[in-house]
């Protein structure tokens, strides 16, 4: 059976994938390796690590079970890089995509998995140059992810209208709040995890799908929940990467609170309904944020995301008070009331910039400051 190394239940951690511009065009640069050269000696409780190719690095937090000590630990990181780049004349962005980059101009990161990749999918690989946030919630049991994975599927569109972080696309606005998403869609191990029931039946999923030669690990699904055996966690994959550190943990806060809602309250609603509206109600949620509609699998009642993020952060607060990450579920709930997530901010910047390479120099004086 496929071994999952069990983790203290509630821990969280993130990955952060960031883009690395120069300060000339804020056209994307290809210097993940000097800059991780030069980070090597920071100390530091995460990873820096490269990404497919050579304009992204990859930011690992170490594991921890509050919000603010994440954020503690993101925020030194930020600074510690934002220094390094000042010397090398680069800038540090957050943001799903960037704004005008062309696909076609990237280079693959030489590790033996990135170039396995890009053999494996052609340019879909380079493409693949968008940047994500990945959230990671510790599970006590094999069994307890299987569950968690298949009930925070009911969420994920508030997570992609939260993060969302990527309107503009190859040098036009996309409509969509978080365009990344269409890009991770062209994988064909995207989407959901199967509905398993329990952690031997998705061991033996597993090895079949292995056993085909279709996947190799569990890296080789790109799904928008899955299990992370090594780590003993549940992996959120949806995510833009926000345009700061502090956006970045309150997400990673509502990710702990909901999770212990949803363990200490198990539903009764994972059924195949649930997967019935889920690709309605993500692209609802990537196509148009807050304002994008939500099917309730269980009410079938129709409802906006926005307004089922509140009647949720609602239902959290306790959780949220226990967990002392009640200053950072209020921080998504005003942007939720109004203050709109990063794409509505980056549409802004861009509404009063007017150029793109001006939208990227706000984006990564955000990232790098803030």
């Amino acid at each position: 059976m496929l071994d999952f190394k069990t983790s203290q239940a509630l821990t969280i951690g993130v990955e952060l994938e960031l883009q690395l511009v120069n300060t000339s065009d804020f056209n994307l640069a290809p210097d993940a390796d000097d800059l991780l050269r030069r980070a090597a000696g920071d100390v530091h409780a995460g990873e820096l690590k490269p990404e497919i190719t050579q304009s992204m690095i990859e930011i690992n937090s170490g594991v921890h079970e509050c919000y603010e000590t994440l954020q503690a630990e993101l925020r030194t990181t930020r600074d510690r890089l934002a220094a390094h780049a000042r010397q090398m004349n680069v800038a540090i962005a957050g943001g799903g995509t960037h704004p005008f980059q062309k696909w076609k101009d990237r280079k693959i990161y030489p590790t033996e998995r990135f170039i396995s990749v890009s053999e494996k999918y052609g340019f879909l690989a380079k493409q693949f140059t968008v940047f994500g946030q990945h959230v990671h919630v510790g599970c006590a049991s094999a069994d307890d992810a299987i569950y968690l994975t298949h009930a925070l599927i009911r969420y994920v569109p508030h997570f992609i209208a939260l993060a969302a972080s990527s309107p503009f696309y190859q040098g036009v606005d996309t409509a969509f709040d978080s365009s990344r998403l269409s890009i991770v869609n062209t994988f064909p191990l995207a989407g959901t995890m199967p509905l398993v029931t329990d952690w031997r039946a998705f061991t033996d999923y597993f090895e079949t799908m292995q056993g085909f030669g279709i996947v190799k690990s569990m890296k080789d699904f790109y799904w928008d929940v899955r299990p992370k055996p090594e780590f003993g966690t549940v992996e959120i994959r949806v995510l833009d990467t926000p345009l700061t550190v502090d956006r970045a943990t309150q997400i990673a806060a509502y990710a702990q609170a909901l999770s212990r809602m949803l363990w200490a309250d198990r539903v009764d609603w994972i059924k195949p309904e649930l997967y019935l509206v889920h690709g309605y109600n993500r692209f609802q949620a990537a196509r148009h944020g807050f304002a994008g509609m939500l099917v309730d699998p269980t009410t079938r009642i129709s409802t906006s995301i926005g307004d089922d993020i509140q009647n949720t952060l609602r239902a959290l607060a306790p959780h949220a008070r226990d967990l002392e990450s009640t200053a950072a579920l209020d921080g998504l709930s005003a942007l939720v009331r109004g203050e709109g997530n990063d794409a509505a901010w980056l549409r802004k910047t861009f509404a009063t910039k007017t150029t793109l390479p001006d939208v990227v120099r706000e984006q990564a004086a955000r990232w790098m400051s803030a």
